[in-house]
């Protein structure tokens, strides 16, 4: 039973530089999505970020004020919070898939995203998934977006070569027929 199971969590990363997360949450089931936020709060607090919080009406708009935020305002990295809990219809379906895809689309563009929107069976799974002293998914999903936050600010003074140029090489521009000295 996955409820018996350890699992190993990185140590949360160090920053030289403060960071600045967005926890963006769907407080449909508002008991659940308070212990969501506390546990991401309590996670960033531990690094010394700086976690602001947007509520917004579902778990389907997440993504969208994620995108939102990530063009219009300076954050560092995303903690997507909600949950989802099966009922008689499809709409369970539509809105974890959907959700869930558009969050890892945004990822693959480069932004930092903690995923913690609970997709359950019942009340009672959502109750211990967002508890900060049982399973605390709010406080792993920023943990995860911290330390993408880590990974970004580590690769973010890299760069790659050019076409087929090596990095370093200087580019000969058009001109006479020794060129001129560089671009």
């Amino acid at each position: 039973m996955a409820g018996h199971e350890t699992h190993y969590s990185l140590p949360l990363p160090t920053f030289a530089k403060p960071v600045r997360l967005l926890i963006v949450v769907a407080p449909y089931y508002k008991d659940i999505a308070d212990n969501l936020v506390a546990g991401a709060r309590a996670v960033a607090a531990e690094v010394g970020a700086v976690a602001d919080l947007i509520e917004v009406p579902g778990a389907l708009e997440v993504p969208t004020a994620i995108a939102m935020a990530a063009r219009m305002a300076d954050y560092d990295g995303f903690v997507a919070l909600g949950c989802v809990i099966r009922g008689e219809t499809t709409h369970y379906d539509t809105v974890c898939n959907d959700s869930s895809r558009a969050l890892a689309l945004l990822g693959l563009e480069g932004f930092c995203i903690g995923n913690g929107i609970l997709t359950v069976e019942n009340r009672a799974q959502a109750e211990v998934r967002a508890d900060p002293a049982a399973q605390n998914k709010g406080g792993g999903a920023a943990a995860a977006a911290l330390h993408l936050v880590a990974l970004s600010r580590k690769w973010a003074g890299r760069t790659k070569g050019i076409g087929f140029r090596p990095s370093g090489e200087t580019i000969l521009l058009a001109g006479d027929a020794e060129g001129y000295p560089s671009a």
